[in-house]
């Protein structure tokens, strides 16, 4: 299964974010030039997630954007079935449709691809990842996460 290049980068603007130091916020800007992703996309990403409550934007002068919610609340499997179109066959103009199993067999193999993302959150995925912070944060001595 591959995802969508939104549900991507959306995993990955969350990723960073849960990357900061506690209190620390992060914009756009930050995020797209770290994943050399265009602004408009990321924004329109960065949109859906706040609206899923995933991250929170602040206005003003020491706005930005942070996590909306602890990283150990934020479940893979739930990001991905909220930004994802999981559709993986369309049936419909298919002569086969009625006698056809496939459907049936995707449906369940996506399901068991959601659950086994349902066994992570955020926090799974940064904490003490030593080797990420120092991709994502090159400054020295950014030992603490949001949401810890």
């Amino acid at each position: 299964m591959q995802l969508t290049s939104f549900t991507d980068f959306g995993l990955r603007a969350l990723i960073y974010m849960a990357s900061l130091p506690a209190g620390q916020m992060t914009n756009i800007t930050q995020v797209t030039d770290t994943y050399g992703v265009s602004r408009n996309h990321m924004v329109k990403i960065i949109n859906q997630l706040s609206r899923l409550g995933y991250v929170a934007a602040v206005r003003g002068k020491n706005g930005g954007i942070r996590l909306g919610k602890p990283a150990t609340e934020i479940i893979v499997g739930h990001v991905v079935r909220q930004m994802e179109p999981l559709q993986l066959v369309n049936c419909d103009a298919c002569a086969i449709t009625p006698a056809c199993r496939l459907r049936q067999a995707l449906n369940a193999a996506t399901e068991q691809f959601l659950r086994e993302l349902d066994n992570y959150t955020l926090a799974d995925l940064v904490k003490d990842n030593h080797p990420l912070y120092k991709i994502l944060l090159p400054e020295p001595g950014i030992p603490t996460l949001t949401g810890y």
